[in-house]
C-alpha cells in the first residue's frame, strides 16, 4: 500500500500515483526528444495560437451580438 502524501506539498494522492505520472511524464518527455520530425519556430507556433485566439473571440462577439 502507497503512503498518502499531503496534499500542501504534492498533487498526487499516494507516492505510488505520483511515481506513476513520474513515469508517464517521462516517456512523454522521451518521446518528444526521439521525434525526428523537424521542431517548429516559436514565432510560428505563437502567430498560430494567436490566430486561433482571434478566431475565438470573433465567435464570441458575433454570438453576443
Amino acid at each position: 500500500m502507497s503512503k498518502p502524501l499531503d496534499p500542501i506539498v504534492s498533487e498526487f494522492q499516494t507516492e505510488e500515483a505520483a511515481a506513476a505520472h513520474d513515469r508517464w511524464f517521462r516517456a512523454r518527455v522521451q518521446t518528444s526528444l526521439d521525434d525526428p520530425r523537424p521542431g517548429v519556430p516559436h514565432d510560428q507556433v505563437m502567430a498560430e495560437a494567436e490566430a486561433i485566439i482571434a478566431e475565438a473571440e470573433q465567435r464570441q462577439r458575433a454570438k453576443t451580438a
